[in-house]
């Protein structure tokens, strides 16, 4: 990967999705309650754990790829292609009202963290081999 002030500045929008990924996906686990008091209630908390689960385990590998500076396409489109699933469902659901209109702050977050994936996909900052 090629250093420079942008590849810095990408290194910390991978730390900084990993880190999000990694408390938001923890936190239905540990906190049902809370995450539930902040993103309404929910009927299938299996449901929810399981996405949590999911979304913990995409954090760890993202963060262990960037530590390692060792970030492939195979990482970026995982990165990549979470947050498009996960933005994609956060507008779906709340326009169709089915989930709290918080998810959009979600959804906001996502398509950032998108837009850097593509940025780094057009800078060639991806690793290639």
């Amino acid at each position: 990967m090629r250093r420079g002030g942008f590849a810095k500045w990408l290194e910390r929008l991978w730390l900084a999705q990993a880190i999000y990924y990694l408390v938001s996906g923890i936190w239905p686990l540990v906190g049902i309650r809370s995450f539930q008091a902040v993103t309404g209630p929910k009927a299938d908390l299996w449901l929810v754990k399981t996405v949590g689960a999911l979304i913990t385990v995409v954090g760890a590998g993202l963060a262990l790829a960037g530590v390692r500076r060792r970030v492939t396409p195979e990482v970026a489109l995982i990165a990549g292609g979470s947050g498009v699933a996960l933005a994609t469902v956060d507008v779906v659901y709340v326009t169709r009202r089915r989930i709290s209109p918080v998810y959009l702050l979600d959804a906001l977050a996502e398509l950032v963290i998108v837009g850097g994936w593509i940025l780094a996909l057009r800078r060639d900052l991806i690793v290639r081999r």
